[in-house]
């Protein structure tokens, strides 16, 4: 998707997998077959289009951009044994293959490989940053697991978990990639608005896809976020629009976690304009993203950024 990183995402990938060692088999095993499912490396592309925009010509980028991955991987590790989720990119999650304990042990030790490599960038900022979106990640986890199967969360509930849970490590990853080139500090914001924008855009658009994407396509099952209990933005949408018996069918789905009446929960989705307005409020992210590094230095790092931002609203998977 990126042709511009492409010498530098390969990197990445060395070093990813070079971090990934362990004496212990079980843990490189685990860490392999989660690493290797793929996934858009969207939070480490982030962190290098910003540093190379704003000039960086190091090397530490590529090790930061892995600490990110490894973050972000260890937080679907343990994601999937909280949510029992058994697909992810198009195949089988790690704890369905493995067992939960040792997803759930596999991510700590991703967690920890992660630290050591950020002690070893040797920039407090970097580690005060990223140590904070750890720690926020976490608390957005727990926020969620508390608005599952409530169907009296309202919008600004749903979006400080998005906030916390998805949005904080697209803000740390740019804001990172700023604090590499010692950007000033009006900069450093631009660029961890634009993450936070984009993160919150990216899981909006993840949000209408589990209501209308295609499974082989969005790699999960079709309708795992009601399975699961989460009251999403489409849910909350239909909900506040739809007709009494509409509203009570969906708060039933959302309390009990169950699918059987899905097409009709769909149809209220449809009627309502659920999917759409969700669309919008993405689009009115993505756009804010841009508009914060509309003003870097013209270059190809930058006319990427400002791709990434309508790639984030108009993707299929």
């Amino acid at each position: 998707m990126f042709p511009v990183l492409a010498a530098d995402l390969a990197e990445v990938d060395r070093v990813i997998r070079s971090r990934l060692s362990s004496e212990v088999a079980l843990v490189s095993t685990v860490a392999d077959y989660i690493i290797a499912a793929g996934g858009k490396r969207m939070r480490p592309v982030l962190l290098l289009l910003v540093a190379r925009a704003l000039g960086y010509d190091g090397r530490t980028h590529h090790q930061l951009a892995a600490v990110v991955e490894f973050i972000h991987t260890a937080t679907l590790l343990h994601d999937d044994v909280v949510d029992e989720s058994d697909l992810r990119r198009g195949r089988q999650t790690a704890n369905a293959v493995f067992g939960n304990a040792a997803s759930v042990l596999v991510g700590d030790f991703l967690y920890s490989r992660s630290f050591q490599m950020m002690v070893e960038a040797d920039d407090m900022r970097v580690m005060q940053v990223l140590a904070n979106a750890t720690n926020v990640i976490a608390e957005g986890e727990v926020l969620q697991l508390m608005n599952c199967n409530d169907p009296d969360v309202d919008e600004e509930r749903y979006l400080q978990v998005i906030r916390y849970k998805t949005a904080k490590l697209f803000e740390a990853a740019a804001q990172v990639g700023a604090i590499l080139c010692k950007a000033p500090a009006a900069v450093e914001e631009a660029a961890a608005e634009y993450g936070r924008r984009l993160g919150t855009a990216f899981q909006l658009i993840d949000d209408v896809l589990d209501y209308s994407g295609i499974t082989n396509d969005i790699g999960k099952n079709v309708g795992d976020d009601l399975r699961e209990g989460k009251p999403t933005l489409p849910l909350l949408h239909a909900m506040a629009q739809g007709t009494a018996a509409e509203r009570a069918m969906i708060r039933e789905a959302i309390a009990q976690g169950h699918t059987e009446r899905f097409d009709e929960i769909m149809a209220a989705i449809h009627r309502t304009g659920a999917l759409e307005y969700t669309r919008e409020r993405a689009r009115t992210e993505a756009k804010a993203a841009a508009d914060a590094v509309a003003g870097l230095a013209p270059s190809a790092y930058r006319e990427a950024l400002l791709y990434f931002s309508t790639y984030s609203i108009e993707r299929d998977r």
